[in-house]
């Protein structure tokens, strides 16, 4: 049994309790694995859910994940975690993990990376261990920032309903209710040590720079309670796509011809007779029941599945991130997950062989796009580094960073797409450019398009936009370099 944990007669307490029993967290003789970073969320958690122990006869444990980012303070973390579980007599399962080399291995962002990691621990600690709860310590300010996050990148509906209190009968997240300042109360009234993770303040990520400056920007200058608003906002979506899924699942039957061997096909006529939204919410369905998730589906891709069901060729194929192929075969639309990575596609045989991609860059870094086997660099200079523009070569781009904002985009061309090339003082449409160009049109939706604000900035490979020039006014500059293996 747990050493003693009571005194801790507190609001938050309470409040954890109405939430474990209004979403149905916990019943009685459950397991549940909490994991624990260190930090002020998740050592409340850890004392909170010590208190529901004896109510719903839990059994608990702790789980660290040392990431190997901070060095010296990645290992005090994981002995202060340690030292707390010991304390209260609960078992600890620490393990340590490279998250940079798995960054590098899998391009993908580091915090995107670091989540996948834990997520792999935390599953693979519950089903070793049989804990059937993992417990995550995400609060009411977490929500709010996720929602604006999300907001910023168009997400639909189901990004604006924010974080689930309950994900798959399995992942709880008992603060939910509860801010930042309130746990933080709870730890200082309670002397409850816990660990400052000066990452956290870092503003090159783009929610920290929520957290600290946008948010308290928005309760001083616009809405004093804009957390409250955005978690009202995510709950609100969240029931509401939870009753849309109910009218979706039936048109969904209705539609599919087969589901086997890891592949969904769909009958395009029955598709077409449907409203767009319920075939974007379809194709969504296919696409994370055969991948597993939506990660890096976004609008775009998505819009280029209606458009091979509406305007595409007959016989047509879609490549989509981590290797999800759409095909249609006259009446049929075929979903199904390639063994290999897909590249290379052109026109043959009179079928448009076409693909997607869409890059998000937070920051300037270096970038694979992993579709068209192409490096891409950000770098940011001083006007007295600019080279001869002149002898620059056409895969390098130098843009007036201060005419710029971050995050930008990076994705191929797609038809309807406007910029004023260099030189100009009108719009073209990137198709007729191509053209005059002379670009072979199996390159066009390989070449990558670089976007700011929605904006064209630059055609790689050809030309930058006449609005992000360097001019003698510029002061920093953006340099951009594209190589092809």
């Amino acid at each position: 049994m747990p050493a003693s944990h009571k005194g801790y007669n507190n609001k938050l307490l309470r409040t954890v309790e109405q939430t474990v029993t209004t979403y149905g967290m916990l019943k009685p003789r459950d397991s549940v694995v909490v994991g624990v970073s260190g930090g002020p969320d998740s050592v409340a958690l850890f004392h909170a859910l010590l208190t529901l122990t004896s109510r719903f006869s839990l059994r608990l444990g702790v789980a660290h994940l040392n990431h190997c980012l901070r060095q010296n303070d990645s290992d005090k973390d994981a002995e202060f975690v340690t030292s707390l579980a010991t304390k209260f007599d609960i078992p600890c399962y620490i393990h340590k993990a490279n998250v940079r080399k798995y960054q590098l291995e899998n391009r993908l962002s580091l915090e995107e990376a670091a989540r996948r990691v834990r997520h792999t621990f935390l599953n693979r600690v519950a089903e070793k261990n049989r804990f059937n709860k993992i417990a995550l310590g995400h609060h009411f300010d977490d929500n709010a920032e996720l929602v604006l996050m999300n907001l910023f990148r168009g997400s639909g509906p189901l990004g604006l309903s924010g974080i689930p209190p309950v994900r798959d009968g399995k992942i709880i997240r008992p603060l939910l209710q509860l801010n930042r300042s309130e746990i933080i109360a709870f730890l200082d009234k309670n002397g409850l040590k816990y660990i400052s993770d000066t990452s956290n303040r870092d503003t090159r990520f783009l929610r920290n720079r929520i957290r600290h400056d946008l948010i308290p920007l928005l309760k001083t200058s616009y809405n004093p309670k804009i957390s409250q608003s955005l978690n009202r906002l995510a709950s609100i979506t969240r029931s509401e796509e939870e009753w849309i899924e109910d009218v979706i699942h039936p048109l969904f039957e209705k539609a599919v011809f087969s589901i086997q061997n890891g592949q969904i096909s769909f009958s395009v006529s029955i598709l077409n007779g449907i409203h767009v939204a319920a075939q974007r919410r379809i194709i969504r369905k296919a696409i994370a029941s055969t991948k597993g998730d939506l990660r890096r589906i976004d609008f775009a891709h998505i819009d280029s599945v209606t458009n091979l069901l509406d305007r595409g060729p007959e016989y047509g194929a879609l490549d989509l991130p981590d290797r999800i192929r759409i095909q249609r075969k006259g009446d049929v639309l075929l979903f199904s997950r390639e063994k290999n990575t897909m590249r290379n596609m052109d026109v043959k045989s009179g079928r448009a062989e076409m693909f997607t991609f869409e890059y998000i860059i937070a920051k300037p870094e270096s970038l694979f796009i992993e579709e068209i086997s192409a490096h891409v660099n950000f770098t940011e200079i001083g006007i007295e580094n600019l080279p001869d523009l002149c002898h620059a070569g056409q895969n390098t781009g130098f843009f007036d960073r201060d005419a710029l904002s971050f995050p930008l985009v990076l994705r191929n061309f797609r038809h309807g797409d406007r910029f004023m090339p260099l030189g100009m003082t009108g719009t073209q449409k990137i198709k007729k450019f191509f053209i005059d160009k002379k670009v072979p049109r199996k390159e066009r939706t390989r070449c990558p398009i670089l976007l700011c604000r929605g904006k064209i900035i630059w055609v790689a490979g050809y030309r930058i936009d006449e609005s992000v020039k360097v001019k003698a006014s510029t002061k920093n500059v953006l340099k951009v370099e594209l190589s092809l293996a």
